[in-house]
């Protein structure tokens, strides 16, 4: 194993990670600034974390009968899953390319990981998948909804058939919602037919990456078991203002990932045009592209001051695989022309 790396992006446009490229405007930066000095750093989180829960709950259309559940980022309540579930002979399972945290959770916790291979155009093998459930019993299942780093959502039957699947076998799915801003659907509204499902978000993508707030969602009874390994006081004072100040100016927020949905589509337009490279749809804020050369192609761009991230070895079918955070508007200008110039 190797830590956590970030990349140096000291003077590059930095396009790597799938951030919100937008800052907070002046005066809520001010507003947020006197909130924030006006907290008792001198005390332990109070109940001002339930105030959030509720916000959350309220903004995500939490479903009648479930409860909500906040991590220190989406990483942290990953990492408990992975805990909570812990039994002998406990199996996590999720399609692959995907989030890299699904298989370290399980590596760090001792348990097996088991991971599927999408199809060559990125969507769910379902027989594949059946037949692992069926295999292996998975403790947990993963499906991303839209996929990292493939960005595209997939097939709803398919996610039904191995959602029952899995629930015949007494297993859980976290379905993860990461990238919900700019998708074209989510599966909240289906979350409440099914007593095994959790459903999780993260704030990063809606703008406070810097933050660390993740949320997940499900049935009453079964978060509170998953709760009962939460650390105390895990979310501090500061990510927790900072979250109920977003929530309360949610319309900024929501304007900024309109702008990046359309900013998107103009990349998608872009790239379909260059003849050497493959790119795929995209339900999130960056998109998938396949170049002759990834290697080379990166480490091009980064010459010319713009950070992506190359994906070409996370797994053999990102082969030349580069991931494009989408930007702001100049941003993306640089990146086409940057990338242009280094195919």
């Amino acid at each position: 194993m190797h830590a956590y790396a970030v990349q140096d992006s000291t003077g590059m446009v930095k396009l790597d990670a799938m951030e919100n490229p937008h800052r907070l405007p002046a005066a809520l930066q001010a507003h947020l600034g006197q909130r924030l000095g006006a907290l008792a750093l001198n005390r332990y989180p109070d109940g001002r974390v339930n105030d959030l829960r509720r916000a959350l709950a309220d903004y995500a259309q939490m479903p009648e009968g479930f409860d909500i559940m906040l991590g220190n980022g989406s990483d942290e309540l990953i990492s408990l899953l992975a805990l909570a579930c812990d039994v002998p002979n406990a199996v996590i399972l999720s399609p692959l390319p995907g989030f890299v945290m699904y298989g370290m959770s399980a590596q760090l916790q001792g348990l097996q990981f088991v991971g599927v291979p999408l199809t060559a155009d990125f969507e769910l093998d379902e027989a594949a998948m059946l037949a692992a459930i069926a295999e292996h019993n998975p403790a947990i299942t993963y499906l991303a909804y839209p996929n990292n780093p493939t960005a595209n959502l997939w097939d709803d039957a398919a996610i039904e058939n191995i959602i029952n699947a899995v629930g015949q076998q007494g297993g859980l799915v976290v379905m993860d919602e990461a990238y919900q801003p700019f998708a074209s659907k989510s599966y909240i509204n289906r979350i409440a037919q099914h007593s095994h499902v959790l459903l999780m978000r993260t704030l990063s993508k809606f703008g406070l990456a810097g933050v660390r707030l993740g949320y997940m969602m499900g049935p009453k009874a079964l978060v509170a078991e998953i709760d009962k390994v939460r650390p105390p006081y895990n979310i501090s004072v500061l990510n927790c203002e900072c979250a109920l100040f977003a929530l309360e100016n949610k319309d900024v927020f929501a304007a900024q990932a309109l702008d990046l949905i359309a900013q998107r589509a103009m990349l998608l337009k872009a790239l379909g045009k260059m003849p050497d490279v493959k790119c795929w749809n995209s339900d999130a804020n960056m998109i998938l592209v396949r170049v002759p050369d990834a290697a080379q192609t990166f480490e091009g761009m980064k010459a010319k001051g713009v950070l992506v991230k190359n994906v070409s070895k996370m797994h053999p079918l990102l082969a030349n695989c580069l991931r494009l955070t989408v930007g702001t508007a100049d941003e993306n200008l640089l990146m086409l022309a940057a990338l242009e110039k280094s195919l």
